[in-house]
């Protein structure tokens, strides 16, 4: 089948080499290269650009697509379908309503759960045990369109939003094979998603950053595991300086200390009480201008001294 691909991170590759492997993908669209460095001097290509080059594949990277000049190229390349993974841009009409079989999409949650930009960070941000990808016909409004498949998987009480993506990432790129072999075989499902239960998964801002120690250990265990690697969750209580966190757990002791005080510090990480009671500990920080590490690390060349 004649496949143009839209997608930019490292999350739709998997999709895309998928695709590769068992159609003819005539195009793959991304969002433009990124400037990246200290001075903003250099630019990244995109995942999914990098992945097409390798395999020869034509790349545009249109700054709109609402101008008339993607839709003139997608008119050129014909495509039976095309299929969306993380693209980034909301795709108009005029384009859903080209391929003779439609535009289908990748989406890392279980629809209508988690509509929008961040739905495997809000999944955990919000506590979820559950997750998944769903595959869906393609929409006006915004991850509304009918399902035609779903797979769910469970989120591990450790695992982080970066751990979580490569998962779902690899299970999204299994099961679009299966949903374009069954939109050409005409027996693809349409399943309408019940829009009563719809939530949404918002970009995400530093304003998710700072840490509430007044909030549950197991909220700000997710907290901290639903904004890896960015923006990160910030503390001031460790050193006086805002620090990042980038990995908890829950070590099941209480303390009655006041929230934000630290009870313990040594190799096993660094613990601070929790507004109900229990304790969460700090098992790798950073420290600003420096390198993440572990705790404990830290601790041997900045000791805490506890009260």
């Amino acid at each position: 089948m004649r496949i143009v691909f839209m997608g930019t991170p490292e999350f739709a590759v998997p999709s895309l080499k998928a695709l590769i492997q068992e159609h003819q993908v005539v195009g793959v669209f991304c969002q433009p290269d990124k400037p990246v460095g200290r001075h903003q001097n250099k630019l990244q290509s995109p995942p999914v650009k990098v992945c097409a080059q390798t395999h020869s594949i034509p790349v545009y990277q249109p700054e709109k697509l609402r101008d008339g000049a993607a839709l003139t190229i997608l008119r050129e390349l014909a495509p039976e379908l095309i299929v969306v993974a993380a693209y980034g841009r909301i795709l108009p009409d005029e384009i859903l309503a080209l391929p003779l079989k439609g535009c289908i999409n990748v989406h890392s949650s279980l629809l209508p759960k988690y509509r929008g930009a961040a739905p495997i960070n809000w999944a955990i941000l919000n506590g979820e045990v559950e997750t998944g990808v769903t595959i869906m016909h393609m929409a006006s409004e915004l991850d509304a369109g009918d399902v035609i498949l779903q797979q769910s998987t469970p989120i591990h009480p450790e695992e982080t939003a970066e751990m979580l993506y490569g998962r779902l990432a690899e299970l999204g790129g299994k099961m679009i094979l299966e949903a374009v072999a069954q939109i050409e075989a005409g027996t693809a499902s349409r399943i309408p998603q019940d829009h009563e239960q719809a939530t949404l998964a918002p970009m995400l801002s530093k304003a998710l950053s700072p840490v509430d120690w007044t909030r549950s250990a197991w909220e700000i265990h997710n907290q901290i595991r639903g904004l890896v690697p960015w923006p990160s969750a910030t503390t001031d209580v460790i050193t006086g300086d805002t620090m990042k966190l980038h990995r908890s757990c829950l070590p099941g002791t209480k303390s009655s200390a006041c929230p934000g005080v630290i009870v313990a510090a040594g190799k096993e990480g660094i613990d601070i009480a929790c507004g109900d009671g229990q304790v969460l500990r700090i098992l790798e920080l950073q420290a600003p201008g420096k390198k993440k590490m572990s705790a404990a690390a830290y601790l041997a060349g900045n000791p805490i001294q506890v009260k």
